[in-house]
């Protein structure tokens, strides 16, 4: 695993990292071959941004 990020810069960048890490995923798929194990990796991947979202937002405060 890697280490905890703390600098606010540095979240933000991961955050984007992450965002577009999904937006290329996103983009990749084929509607008429997509199934239903696609879907539960996207919605993993905005569960998990979400939860550091959350993470990152208690630092903020």
């Amino acid at each position: 695993m890697g280490n905890a990020i703390h600098d606010k810069e540095a979240q933000l960048q991961y955050l984007r990292t992450r965002l577009d890490m999904f937006m290329h995923v996103l983009d990749s798929l084929e509607a008429e071959n997509a199934d239903i194990k696609d879907i539960d990796r996207l919605i993993g991947m905005m569960d998990d941004l979400q939860l550091k979202c959350e993470q990152f937002k208690k630092d903020w405060k």
